[in-house]
């Protein structure tokens, strides 16, 4: 980026790495110059709670109020019943109006431990967009809004322009969704003087509409600002594991799966990871980065304390990490694995190693666990199991499984 930003938001945010594009940088430091600026990100209530894919723009959202701007958090009740096409090979599936409310309240835990909420000037606001969408008249919302959409503008944007290049269906309630979005900022703009919308580059399209509607609509002077869709340094999507996705919410994914997944970056990603999922001073991420051989993997632990410490406490951290260290130097079990609970009942006189493996988390089936237990890659308390019709007693219980040397769970009979 060649221009030299001035306000302190937008330094900050280039030196880390958060910036991907901008529709008129310049114009927007001069906004960020004047006053507190309400600016937000819109997340659709898609599942029960976010996940380390959202994590990037949620940092984002924290700087912004950070540097004393106040933060919009828009849930997407009305746009979650029409599903976001943008780089999709198919339709998300439709969910139900009580669905969506249970997994929007859920998801909202999340931002209160990264934002302050409150009436302060640069305190954060949580809106969701079904307060103006559910109530729209399709004649009057076609008349006044949907004339100013060119349909072959829409077209050549490349979120849609890919899938139909595909060959892959793209139906008319999805190819609404970008207007959905481009009003949301409209009203943003008129009801809370919002003037900037953040997201990921696959947001592009999405907010261009919306600059260009308010511009049309209200005449009024608003701006978008992108960052990067993260990969890792090995090509993996970021916030993916061999198990799915890394959610954000403790009752989805216990905080010590959560700091092993941070402890296991990738020794290239360390110092960039460490610019945008934590506070720590760029010199120091920087420094990190550098490290190499074992010092790296005490980097590896410092980034991990850090952002499990932003997302489920200090305390939380600190125990996920007292954990791996008994489970990796001590050998012992840890008091904070996952655990798998089992009635006595359900157990009977044994149950198939295979079975435990499986319903524990460390294999998606019973053929992938035999697999794990073919190669040698599973372990019955830190001894490697050979027999893959093995059961286990009750009696043995409680034990420790591994899948290879970093994936563990406890396995252990209920009160």
């Amino acid at each position: 980026m060649t221009y030299q930003p001035k306000s302190e938001f937008l330094r900050i945010i280039a030196e880390r790495g958060f910036i991907n594009g901008c529709t008129d940088i310049e114009g927007l430091d001069q906004a960020l110059l004047s006053g507190v600026v309400p600016a937000y990100i819109g997340y659709d209530a898609t599942a029960k709670s976010l996940h380390v894919g959202h994590l990037l723009n949620i940092m984002l959202l924290r700087w912004y109020q950070k540097c004393g701007h106040k933060p919009i958090t828009l849930m997407g009740g009305g746009t979650t019943k029409v599903g976001d096409p943008s780089f999709r090979s198919d339709e998300r599936p439709l969910l139900g109006p009580e669905q969506i409310a249970a997994n929007a309240e859920s998801m909202k835990g999340v931002f209160r431990k990264y934002l302050s909420y409150g009436d302060a000037p640069s305190d954060a606001i949580m809106l969701d967009n079904s307060d103006w969408l559910d109530g729209l008249n399709y004649l009057d919302f076609l008349r006044d809004i949907g004339r100013h959409f060119s349909v072959n503008r829409m077209l050549s944007f490349e979120s849609v322009k890919s899938r139909i290049d595909r060959e892959q269906s793209l139906s008319f309630l999805e190819f609404n969704y970008m207007i959905l979005q481009a009003y949301d900022f409209l009203e943003l703009s008129r009801r809370h003087g919002c003037l900037l919308q953040m997201g990921g580059s696959d947001q592009w399209g999405n907010i261009v509409n919306g600059i260009d509607l308010a511009r049309r609509v209200a005449e009024s002077e608003i701006y978008g600002l992108t960052t990067p869709l993260l990969t890792t340094s090995d090509g993996r999507k970021m916030g993916k594991s061999q198990n799915g996705a890394i959610w954000l919410n403790a009752d989805m994914l216990s905080p010590y799966e959560f700091w092993q997944f941070w402890r296991n970056t990738t020794d290239a990603d360390v110092g960039r990871f460490a610019k945008l999922y934590t506070e720590l001073p760029v010199d120091e991420c920087d420094r990190l980065g550098a490290l190499e051989g074992a010092e790296i993997n005490e980097a590896k632990v410092i980034l991990a304390n850090e952002v499990t410490a932003l997302c489920h406490g200090r305390e939380a951290a600190e125990a996920a990490h007292a954990t791996a260290r008994e489970v990796f130097e001590k050998g012992g079990v840890g008091d904070d694995l996952p655990t798998l609970a089992l009635p006595a009942s359900e157990i009977g006189d044994g149950i198939s190693i295979v079975q435990l493996i499986v319903r524990s988390g460390l294999a998606k089936s019973g053929k992938e666990a035999k697999r794990l237990i073919t190669e040698g890659g599973a372990r019955l308390d830190d001894a490697a199991i050979e027999d893959a019709g093995m059961m286990v007693d009750p009696d043995r219980l409680p034990i420790k499984l591994s899948a290879g040397k970093k994936r563990h769970a406890l396995v252990t009979l209920e009160d």
